[in-house]
């Protein structure tokens, strides 16, 4: 194997890491966001638990993050609005980042 070699497997090695973190902390905020959110409606232990988890399937539905805030939203209605909920996901992100992070 050449260095030229090798230095191709690292850095596809570093992008499969990279996107799997990504990929980890998303899914670790939009739990993060289905805790808060259930916690808005007044849901506390498994019933919060189980909210989170929704939250976390609903990021499947289309590419991107606005089905997370479509289904967030409708379901907190008046509670917080749209820009509300995407300004608490940024937030959450840097903490699933910072968690993933200190568990590593």
């Amino acid at each position: 194997m050449t260095t030229f070699d090798d230095r191709e497997n690292a850095f596809e090695n570093k992008f499969a890491h990279d996107e799997e973190m990504k990929f980890r902390a998303q899914a670790r905020c939009n739990k993060l966001l289905g805790l808060w959110a259930a916690e808005l409606l007044g849901k506390t232990g498994e019933d919060a638990q189980t909210y989170a988890k929704e939250v976390v399937i609903a990021d499947f539905e289309e590419a991107g993050h606005e089905d997370v805030v479509r289904k967030v939203a409708n379901d907190l209605g008046d509670l917080a609005d749209a820009d509300t909920i995407r300004g608490k996901m940024a937030e959450l992100l840097r903490v699933a980042k910072e968690q993933l992070v200190k568990e590593a």
